[in-house]
């Protein structure tokens, strides 16, 4: 699976693709993830890529052109499934989401910046919309950054135990349940004993329980969505 990801501060994006499951990822060839300076498709010689915006008002818009230029030479080179832009009026990202995103092969992010993108870059190039929250940030990279884990992370062989990904939060709109590991038995605090068990079945009713009543106390939106 690949990702282009399109945007002004390439060194912000080093850090989160370079350390644990994302790096593994790349490095078994599973995922690609190529990130693109939007500064090297300006035209100009201060290669700035914004605008003070038509009808007035206050901050700068991010042109066209540049990201109109880098789009086409990615797409000349290879078939895009989705071309998303992160944006706080997008539609809240979820795990829904997520699943779906994992079986696509190409994936182009474009990054906005300052107070927005010309309208006719979403109009004309962006085929979805993300939002990782109801927030603004002052980019769309940490937020690129969070959907490009949270997809790769479920393609098939990622993960060393193939089953985890499964079991997570919001996997069948649920929270996960509570684990726990060794000791059993910490200064008096213990593992309930149906873990200690064996019997996987009631293991499983247990933690199907437990997920239950841990998304009723905190996500019971969940529950009635």
């Amino acid at each position: 699976m690949r990702f282009d990801i399109i945007t002004v501060l390439p060194d912000l994006l080093d850090s989160p693709f370079a350390h644990s499951i994302l790096l593994r990822a790349q490095k078994k060839g599973i995922a690609e993830i190529f990130v693109h300076n939007l500064r090297d498709y300006a035209a100009n010689k201060q290669k700035s890529v914004d605008d003070y915006p038509y009808g007035g008002g206050s901050g700068m818009v991010m042109s066209i052109e540049p990201f109109a230029k880098c789009i086409a030479e990615l797409k000349s080179e290879r078939e895009y499934d989705e071309i998303i832009f992160m944006s706080p009026d997008g539609k809240t990202f979820n795990q829904t989401i997520a699943n779906e995103l994992s079986g696509k092969k190409n994936i182009m992010i474009l990054c906005g910046h300052y107070k927005g993108i010309d309208q006719r870059i979403r109009d004309l190039f962006v085929t979805r919309e993300i939002s990782i929250g109801d927030y603004v940030l002052s980019g769309g990279e940490l937020p690129a950054a969070v959907i490009v884990d949270a997809i790769i992370r479920l393609i098939p062989g990622v993960l060393n135990d193939e089953t985890s990904a499964l079991s997570d939060s919001f996997q069948g709109d649920l929270l996960d349940a509570p684990v726990y590991t060794r000791p059993a038995d910490w200064n008096g605090h213990k593992v309930p004993d149906v873990l200690l068990s064996g019997h996987e079945a009631k293991i499983n009713e247990w933690r199907h329980e437990q997920a239950l009543i841990r998304t009723q106390d905190r996500r019971p939106d969940l529950l009635n969505d």
